[in-house]
């Protein structure tokens, strides 16, 4: 019990935002991305190094591997708070809480949908019913553990005035996190963001609970969405490595947390070392087989790499010109300089002192015109191009090596 009341004083410090990964359950969730428990349990340690505060580990009841799974991981995990979901059914929560008997910190993840729309179609149910059955899942959850999740599914589309009477009733019940997910990432950044902030101000009892961001990104805004919930009082953001999920994916955790470290007016901290956030990508994207669009934001091929003559001109005299960030905060070596058409002298200077030729002026301008001829028929030029460009070079003049 102490554990558990320190744990949860260190995530309601005011400036601390809680990263809540889903990357081994919603992220795992994308088909073609099944992993084993193995490749699970070696994820599940990154992401504890990494500086993760809750890892959802899965969904037991779902299958005896994924029951598996969070036990193993529950075992392993040292100082993340290890989750597991569950929907608003007796025999989900037992079994989640089975399967973290052995973690340090252990969450029960439940929850029900509740707009009009899952209430009608999904539950054929009504609101009174809902508030009902999600009372009785806390209330049940908290018979196992002290740290209880809440998730009020498609809350993007509840009206506020009722969700907000579904969340006074499960912190009455003994809720400690309120998950507030866009489940179908429809909602804007600034009707999100209003929405944490009616939930803030008109629920009973909401000073005693984290508020959650659960963002989809249909619509590519759950990174938008996420942050607009933290500036309007949320305080846990619900992310996965790459932004893998269902659909088009859930909130990227590389994303939310460089947005926060890039931005320190807003006076809002993570706990992540994002030196090991490139690498966590590499790691996740291998074991899932789900490769990474070339311009993903933080992490993908291109996030500093630059062709147009211009921007590298720019880059090469003083990085922040055209980068926002320095690509060794996320564990990228260096900023890339690719050679194209586009590419200007200063460019093609810069990467032949990389490989050993330190240019003059003179040996410059006839290396370029030699460099164009070679980049109109190809779409990018590699070292060993640049090796022949000096050979023709070197019938002019005689290069000098650095």
């Amino acid at each position: 019990m102490i554990k558990y009341k320190d744990n949860l004083y260190k995530m309601m410090q005011d400036n601390k935002v809680q990263i809540f990964d889903t990357t081994l359950r919603d992220g795992e969730q994308v088909p073609g991305c099944k992993l084993d428990t193995k490749q699970k349990l070696v994820i599940a340690e990154r992401l504890d190094l990494l500086g993760v505060n809750v890892i959802e580990a899965g969904f037991p009841v779902s299958s005896p591997g994924d029951f598996k799974s969070v036990s193993e991981i529950a075992k392993i995990i040292k100082n993340a708070t290890v989750c597991g979901l569950t929907r608003a059914v007796e025999n989900d929560i037992k079994v989640a809480a089975e399967a973290l008997k052995f973690a340090k910190y252990p969450r029960i993840h439940t929850g029900i949908g509740t707009s009009d729309s899952h209430i009608k179609f999904k539950f054929n149910s009504t609101r009174e019913a809902v508030i009902e059955r999600a009372v009785k899942a806390v209330s049940y959850s908290k018979s196992f553990v002290e740290d209880v999740e809440f998730y009020a599914e498609d809350a993007g589309r509840t009206d506020n005035e009722f969700l907000a009477r579904v969340c006074e009733a499960v912190i009455k019940a003994g809720a400690t996190v309120l998950n507030i997910p866009d489940t179908t990432g429809y909602c804007l950044p600034e009707e999100y963001g209003a929405k944490m902030k009616y939930l803030r101000e008109n629920v009973k009892g909401i000073e005693k609970v984290i508020l959650s961001c659960h963002c989809h990104n249909d619509l590519g805004m759950a990174t938008a969405n996420s942050i607009a919930g933290v500036i309007n009082g949320a305080r846990q953001i619900e992310c996965t490595i790459n932004g893998i999920g269902e659909r088009a994916g859930n909130t990227a955790l590389e994303e939310v947390v460089m947005v926060l470290k890039q931005h320190p007016y807003l006076n809002l901290e993570t706990s992540i070392n994002t030196k090991l956030l490139y690498d966590t990508s590499i790691l996740v994207r291998e074991s899932m087989g789900m490769p990474v669009q070339p311009n993903k934001a933080i992490v993908g091929a291109n996030a500093f790499a630059h062709s147009s003559g211009i921007h590298q001109d720019g880059v090469i005299k003083n990085r922040e010109t055209y980068e926002i960030m320095d690509p060794e905060d996320v564990g990228v070596t260096e900023s890339a300089i690719i050679l194209t058409a586009r590419s200007g002298r200063a460019a093609l200077a810069y990467r032949a002192k990389k490989i050993g030729y330190e240019l003059t002026k003179v040996q410059l301008d006839v290396a370029y015109t030699s460099f164009l001829e070679f980049a109109d028929k190809q779409k990018e030029i590699k070292d060993d191009d640049i090796h022949a460009i000096m050979k023709v070079v070197n019938k002019i003049s005689k290069i000098v090596m650095a």
